[in-house]
């Protein structure tokens, strides 16, 4: 437990990324909670608080990538949990938002998943979300309780300007939807940007038609929100090299990679993948290639600036 402006606060960590738990745990000087999180014979989740929450400003961290839906449901009897045990406050930190992807009906018959999970989040208990980097920022609209959508950027940003200082960058949005992401980076670090051009014969099939933009001699740096089967930043790396770029850099907040990434990445021409740890990598999802940067700092500001009354905006800007 810790108290804050006369506040009392507790911190719980559920399975899905209990490393940055931690991590924003002894950044914020607030103690890991206790919860048991276990299975009934036929795979039902058994959850148990093992300490007092009634009066308490709860936080809990729990992404939803995969298993998305064992991580989701596992949440949804998190807040359920706390509701009747009479915290004051639910906090819900999802760093990885599940589902984000289904966020309008794209065709006749579709759902809206991306609003299905917000209803089921605020129907649970939550009285505040706090995510990075939603897939589509209309997903906050889909909750009637007060969201926060920190942004990966900053870090990245910075990242990038330690590393290349004085180099001869060129910001690249994978497809036409990412431009404004790209254009964004491309402000922070001041330098141009480039688009790939590119078309899907077939679902998880990529390719890459041209690239609009000048990349030659220069450093390319792929910008995403997340990356699932590297498809597109494999293509679209392959493509920037034959288009003359000196090296190629990828980056992003969410690293999903399901199934072939990681080969893919291996054999990709870009030097170096730079993402967060808003999803933790086990053991099969490494790569020399890849670098991870934490979000704990940023995470665990909010929840300090929350407890205390005061601002976010500063934390959604770089240096």
């Amino acid at each position: 437990m810790a108290t804050f402006n006369g506040h009392k606060i507790k911190l719980f960590s559920l399975s899905a990324n209990r490393k940055l738990a931690e991590e924003i745990s002894e950044y914020t000087n607030i103690p890991l909670s206790k919860c048991s999180v276990e299975r009934f014979a036929d795979g039902e989740i058994k959850l148990d608080i093992e300490e007092t929450v009634r009066g308490y400003h709860v936080f809990v961290i729990q992404p939803t990538h995969a298993p998305v839906n064992e991580n989701l449901m596992e949440l949804l009897i998190m807040i359920d949990a706390l509701k009747r045990a009479s915290a004051k406050n639910i906090n819900v930190v999802m760093p990885y938002y599940g589902y984000s992807r289904q966020d309008r009906k794209a065709a006749s018959r579709q759902p809206i998943s991306a609003k299905l999970v917000a209803n089921l989040i605020e129907k649970a208990g939550a009285t505040r979300v706090l995510a990075m980097d939603l897939h589509a920022g209309q997903i906050q609209g889909f909750f009637d309780i007060p969201i926060d959508n920190f942004k990966g950027l900053p870090i990245l940003v910075d990242y990038f300007k330690e590393k290349l200082d004085g180099e001869d960058i060129v910001i690249v949005s994978p497809d036409h939807g990412g431009a404004v992401r790209a254009r964004q980076m491309g402000n922070a670090m001041h330098t141009p940007i480039a688009i790939i051009d590119k078309r899907r014969p077939r679902p998880n099939e990529v390719e890459v038609m041209g690239i609009v933009g000048d990349v030659s001699g220069k450093i390319a740096i792929i910008i995403d929100d997340m990356i699932d089967t590297a498809g597109t930043i494999s293509s679209a790396s392959h493509a920037l090299k034959a288009a003359g770029a000196k090296a190629v850099y990828g980056a992003c907040t969410h690293p999903v990679f399901s199934g072939p990434a990681i080969s893919r990445i291996n054999d990709s021409a870009i030097e170096e993948l730079v993402c967060t740890n808003t999803i933790e990598l086990g053991p099969d999802k490494q790569s020399p290639k890849i670098k991870q940067l934490s979000v704990a700092k940023l995470i665990g500001q909010g929840i300090l600036n929350i407890v205390n009354d005061q601002p976010l905006s500063s934390l959604f800007e770089s240096n």
